[in-house]
């Protein structure tokens, strides 16, 4: 199998990475891109690592903006702001190919992954926040 990459982003886009040929479809995986699922921005903690993080800021509250659900760091997106953007993704776009049977593979950081599974899963932010992935 090779990975196609489609298009979404618009009209013309998505028409030039159409396949016509019935042989190239069935020899192809769509791998469709989308910023959704990006990483969360960690705004001002961006580049930083946990310690790094904790040094600078002090360990409660390095904890409390990468772990709460609602609480963003300086600048950044809280976990829930991450999880609407990447949750709206997935049921427009991905719990469609679902319903009908067809496996999707889904790549993507962790945080996104994290909400993904939150949503189709139906975890609470509560249950969400000890997932270890």
């Amino acid at each position: 199998m090779v990975p196609i990459i489609m298009h979404n982003e618009g009209k013309q886009p998505q028409k030039w990475s159409q396949i016509y040929s019935k042989d190239t479809k069935e020899q192809s995986i769509p791998v469709i891109t989308a910023w959704q699922l990006n990483e969360r921005m960690y705004g001002e903690l961006q580049g930083l690592n946990k310690q790094e993080t904790a040094a600078h800021f002090g360990k409660e509250k390095a904890i409390k903006w990468r772990r709460s659900y609602d609480i963003p760091p300086p600048d950044g997106e809280s976990l829930e702001m991450c999880a609407n953007r990447a949750v709206v993704h997935v049921r427009e776009q991905i719990v469609p190919q679902l319903l009908p049977g067809k496996n999707v593979m889904i790549a993507a950081h962790g945080n996104s992954l994290r909400y993904i599974i939150m949503y189709l899963d139906k975890l609470t932010s509560e249950e969400v926040i000890s997932l270890e992935l």
